[in-house]
């Protein structure tokens, strides 16, 4: 079973940046596909970024892309999303997920979840 912690929400003025941590525990670290979604108040839960195990290629949303940036530290345990030219349409709840496969952990089917961290971006 893995267990995901996310830290690192909090409040910021647009064009802010926040970095969001993800600690995992209970697996195999290296071998999952990590991930970042979001849900905005009243909206559905969508894609942010993901990053495979291993080999570390990225993902993102074409919403982000360019301003955000996903990566992790194997030896920790811990995915990173760090976030730049923060808009106010980019506040939500940030989800860490985790998966063994890539290709359905970006649509959200992924197994494990953490509890999410709350971004709020003031304009």
């Amino acid at each position: 079973q893995v267990q995901l912690v996310e830290s690192g929400g909090g409040l910021v003025q647009a064009r802010g940046s926040l970095r969001l941590s993800c600690a995992a525990s209970g697996g195999t670290f290296s071998s999952l596909a990590m991930g970042w979604f979001r849900q905005a108040a009243g909206k559905e839960r969508e894609f942010v970024a993901a990053i495979r195990g291993s080999v570390g290629t990225s993902y993102y949303a074409n919403s982000v892309k360019g301003r955000f940036t996903i990566s992790r530290d194997n030896t920790k345990n811990t995915v990173f999303l760090q976030m730049n030219s923060l808009k106010p349409e980019d506040t939500a709840v940030y989800y860490c997920a985790a998966d063994f496969q890539l290709h359905t952990l970006v649509f959200g089917l992924g197994p494990y979840w953490g509890q999410g961290t709350q971004v709020t971006v003031s304009s």
